[in-house]
């Protein structure tokens, strides 16, 4: 007896179902679980973690802040790079800050010194060429080191004047008649980094006044064209997950771990030597360095006294 198409058609998409069904959700699930039990996937597919003492304590594959509940950096590690995943390293947040080359201009803060709350309510922000400025300035005193940078202030900040005045036509002001250092806000600088430009003088900014009339002008300062502060000390990656830190960055940090744990500044550098990973497949990517296997080292090696 043959069955009216109406229940033919039903019937064939009832097998796909199941067959489908067996497939994708059965037979595909146990081949993915099977391949990850193999030797040398099983460690990556259980998440790379590392243990000590019989406990996880990371993962060698997401970063992770070395700092005491203020965040200011413990002295005795070797610090990772900056995060911008959530409040940092957060794997559930994973992402960039998605700013640019061009985001030079901060936004200031009403109240200087409520500057941080300001900021999380977002009425206050500090622009890309800011955060590496104060990072690098940062770093710097961390580490005993010059921590100035092109298109910086001494003081840590973008080194951005908006020159006000009459234009060409291709934009340029051709005679000045004010100049302000955008990212110096009055009150919180005595006098900013230049004093005249252009036989203009320079003023500090004020919270809420809007410059954007003017030109934009970068000042690029004195500071050397590479400067003692690697550019993974002041940036941080696009996931905000990266373990690694530069080798460059790493012996930078190098003097400052081994006087906190008294041992020589060699046997710390030997540590790092210990932990570098060279260029994927020999080409691809940089030299780096695991920081949580590190430190890991270093504080079975030469634990920290305090």
């Amino acid at each position: 007896m043959r069955l009216p198409s109406l229940i033919r058609r039903h019937l064939a998409a009832v097998r796909a179902l199941l067959v489908l069904t067996v497939i994708t959700g059965v037979v595909y699930p146990l081949a993915v679980w099977a391949v990850a039990l193999l030797p040398g996937l099983h460690g990556r597919a259980e998440g790379s973690r590392i243990e000590r003492d019989g406990k996880a304590v990371g993962s060698r594959l997401i970063g992770q802040a070395f700092t005491d509940p203020r965040g200011n950096p413990l002295r005795q590690y070797v610090q990772s790079r900056p995060s911008n995943a959530g409040s940092g390293y957060d794997p559930a947040s994973t992402g960039a800050s998605n700013l640019g080359p061009e985001d030079v201009v901060d936004t200031l803060p009403r109240n200087p010194a409520d500057k941080a709350r300001e900021i999380a309510a977002r009425t206050a922000r500090d622009s890309l060429l800011t955060q590496v400025c104060a990072r690098s300035r940062a770093v710097g005193a961390l580490e005993g080191v010059s921590g100035a940078r092109p298109f910086c202030t001494p003081g840590g900040v973008g080194a951005v004047l908006s020159v006000i005045g009459p234009r060409d036509r291709e934009g340029h002001v051709t005679r000045p008649t004010r100049v302000v250092s955008v990212n110096e806000q009055c009150g919180v600088v005595s006098r900013p980094f230049v004093t005249a430009y252009k036989g203009v003088r320079v003023e500090c900014a004020r919270a809420g006044e809007d410059y954007a009339m003017g030109e934009m002008v970068p000042v690029r300062g004195g500071a050397p064209a590479r400067p003692a502060v690697p550019a993974d000390a002041v940036t941080g990656s696009g996931s905000g997950l990266d373990p690694d830190i530069s080798p460059a960055y790493a012996r930078l940090q190098a003097p400052r771990v081994a006087r906190a744990r008294g041992v020589s500044t060699a046997r710390v550098l030997a540590a790092i030597e210990d932990n570098e990973d060279g260029r994927v497949l020999g080409f691809i990517g940089e030299p780096r360095v695991n920081v949580l296997r590190l430190n890991l080292e270093l504080d079975r090696k030469y634990p920290y006294r305090g």
